[in-house]
């Protein structure tokens, strides 16, 4: 397994272009950048531009992941930059965005399936509660277009990896990926996000394993809040996730752990467990799952309240310089500890 870096939180990194973020990553011996959009290795995707920098990081030695546009109907508005490729014709622009990377040779491709809208509070902050289209309907226009995008990702040899984003479950997305096609199909299992959705780390690793493809690394803090659980962001080794038991049905496989820091907060996002609208909202949830969640979260506040880990207060202050890139630095340590420290009988468990 190597260790990259994702693109989207790496500090100073807008407006200084692909081949510089390769060049830190390259410093800091990182095996490979995740950017979030292909679109941040040429703007135009014009051919050259992405072949420059394709070559840039085989140059220094680094693997290249790289996103597409969202695949949820009902959110793709979000997306204006996405239509604008194609012209006003939404599935157009993913066409065009999947060729282009492929053509550069870039065929692992993050996509997501809603948003989460930071500047609100409360259950309506993520997509999974809108009232306007409920999350079924949702998840069946999902899977639709899906259907139109695998035969464009087929043609070109390219894997669209769905990541577990704060609004869908594991359970959820590995239906998709069965429903459409693992030979189109992937996950990009951010090991953060699943806690979001009350699904306890390893177990939902468990389940996805036989599709990730990519991920987006991070640890986890959790507390008791007024809304139910806060989850935060931590480095690799500082939170409740237990690593070697995650990381174990990947290991032996060719992918990349990819670290997704923190910039200016640690990204509280909350579990509104108390809520009968957010517990009907869940139908897969074991009771087993929620209650290790709440087991994780009360064993954090111990530590916490030892003064071993920050507390609710310390989590909900500003990321203080220096933060962001310690926080990729820590993790990246921690991971290359981690990995070497897998037992071999690990890789033939993956593949059982």
């Amino acid at each position: 397994m190597r260790v990259g870096v994702d693109s989207s939180k790496f500090p100073d990194a807008p407006g200084k272009g692909a081949v510089w973020l390769l060049e830190q990553a390259a410093a800091l011996g990182l095996d490979g950048v995740f950017f979030r959009s292909v679109l941040e290795l040429s703007q135009a995707l014009d051919p050259a531009e992405l072949r420059d920098a394709v070559q840039a990081a085989q140059a220094l030695g680094l693997r290249v992941q790289a996103g597409v546009g969202k695949v949820n109907p009902f959110a793709n508005p979000e997306s204006p930059a996405v239509r604008a490729l194609g012209d006003g014709d939404y599935l157009l622009g993913m066409r065009r965005m999947i060729t282009a990377a492929a053509d550069a040779g870039v065929r692992e491709l993050w996509t997501a399936t809603a948003n989460y809208q930071f500047r609100f509070s409360g259950l309506y902050a993520c997509d999974r509660f809108r009232t306007d289209v409920s999350w079924p309907r949702q998840l069946a226009a999902i899977e639709r277009f899906l259907g139109k995008v695998a035969p464009i990702a087929r043609d070109v040899g390219a894997h669209l990896d769905l990541e577990t984003h704060e609004e869908i479950t594991t359970f959820e997305l590995v239906r998709i990926v069965e429903a459409v096609g693992a030979d189109v199909l992937g996950i990009t299992f951010d090991t953060a996000n699943v806690l979001v959705r009350c699904e306890d780390p390893v177990r939902a690793m468990r389940r996805a394993a036989p599709y990730v493809r990519a991920t987006h690394i991070r640890d986890v803090a959790l507390a008791f809040t007024d809304e139910g659980i806060g989850r935060f962001l931590l480095p690799v080794g500082q939170g409740v996730i237990d690593w070697p038991a995650l990381l174990a049905p990947l290991a032996g496989r060719d992918v990349m752990l990819s670290i997704e820091g923190i910039i200016s907060s640690r990204a509280e996002m909350s579990l509104h467990i108390d809520d009968e609208r957010w517990q009907r909202a869940h139908p897969d949830l074991t009771a087993a799952e929620a209650l290790e969640v709440v087991r994780l979260t009360r064993a954090y506040e111990a530590r916490a309240a030892a003064g071993s880990a920050p507390d609710l207060h310390q989590l909900r202050a500003p990321v203080t310089p220096g933060e962001p890139l310690e926080f990729i630095r820590e993790s990246a340590r921690r991971l290359r500890e981690l990995v070497a420290s897998l037992p071999p009988s690990t890789e033939r468990e993956a593949r059982i």
